[in-house]
Protein backbone atom coordinates (compact mmCIF):
# COMPACT_ATOMS: atom_id res chain seq x y z
CA UNK A 1 0.00 0.00 0.00
CA UNK A 2 1.41 3.39 -0.99
CA UNK A 3 1.61 6.21 1.55
CA UNK A 4 -0.18 9.48 0.86
CA UNK A 5 2.01 11.55 3.17
CA UNK A 6 5.68 12.31 3.59
CA UNK A 7 6.55 12.77 7.25
CA UNK A 8 9.00 15.49 8.20
CA UNK A 9 10.33 16.56 11.59
CA UNK A 10 11.38 20.15 12.28
CA UNK A 11 13.69 20.70 15.23
CA UNK A 12 15.80 23.57 16.51
CA UNK A 13 19.25 23.69 14.88
CA UNK A 14 22.36 22.95 16.90
CA UNK A 15 23.47 26.59 16.91
CA UNK A 16 20.52 28.56 15.51
CA UNK A 17 17.49 28.35 13.25
CA UNK A 18 15.66 25.14 12.41
CA UNK A 19 16.37 21.87 10.61
CA UNK A 20 13.73 19.83 8.75
CA UNK A 21 14.28 16.18 7.88
CA UNK A 22 11.97 13.85 5.96
CA UNK A 23 11.43 10.27 7.08
CA UNK A 24 10.45 8.58 3.79
CA UNK A 25 12.78 10.38 1.38
CA UNK A 26 16.37 11.63 1.73
CA UNK A 27 15.62 15.32 2.27
CA UNK A 28 17.19 17.56 4.92
CA UNK A 29 17.05 21.36 4.86
CA UNK A 30 17.37 24.30 7.22
CA UNK A 31 16.14 27.84 7.73
CA UNK A 32 16.62 30.76 10.08
CA UNK A 33 12.90 30.89 10.96
CA UNK A 34 10.03 28.39 10.99
CA UNK A 35 8.53 30.05 7.92
CA UNK A 36 11.82 29.80 6.06
CA UNK A 37 12.46 26.17 6.96
CA UNK A 38 8.93 25.21 5.82
CA UNK A 39 9.41 27.04 2.49
CA UNK A 40 12.79 25.33 2.05
CA UNK A 41 11.29 21.94 2.95
CA UNK A 42 8.53 22.32 0.35
CA UNK A 43 11.07 23.26 -2.31
CA UNK A 44 13.47 20.45 -1.35
CA UNK A 45 10.68 17.82 -1.47
CA UNK A 46 9.54 19.10 -4.89
CA UNK A 47 13.12 18.91 -6.20
CA UNK A 48 13.68 15.43 -4.74
CA UNK A 49 10.53 14.08 -6.42
CA UNK A 50 10.92 15.98 -9.70
CA UNK A 51 11.09 13.47 -12.54
CA UNK A 52 10.81 10.54 -10.10
CA UNK A 53 8.03 7.99 -9.71
CA UNK A 54 6.80 8.50 -6.12
CA UNK A 55 6.08 4.75 -5.95
CA UNK A 56 9.86 4.24 -5.92
CA UNK A 57 9.76 5.72 -2.41
CA UNK A 58 6.55 3.84 -1.46
CA UNK A 59 4.48 7.00 -2.03
CA UNK A 60 1.17 7.54 -3.80
CA UNK A 61 1.05 10.13 -6.61
CA UNK A 62 1.08 13.74 -5.34
CA UNK A 63 1.77 13.02 -1.65
CA UNK A 64 1.37 15.73 0.96
CA UNK A 65 3.97 16.62 3.59
CA UNK A 66 3.04 16.13 7.23
CA UNK A 67 5.29 18.23 9.50
CA UNK A 68 5.90 17.59 13.19
CA UNK A 69 7.65 20.21 15.31
CA UNK A 70 10.05 18.84 17.92
CA UNK A 71 10.53 21.13 20.91
CA UNK A 72 12.63 20.65 24.02
CA UNK A 73 11.14 22.37 27.06
CA UNK A 74 13.44 24.61 29.06
CA UNK A 75 13.19 24.59 32.81
CA UNK A 76 13.98 27.54 35.04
Amino acid sequence: MLQHTIRAVVRPGDQSGYVAECVEIPVVTQGATLDEVIRNLKEAVELALEGEDPATFGLAPEPTVWVTLELVPEYA
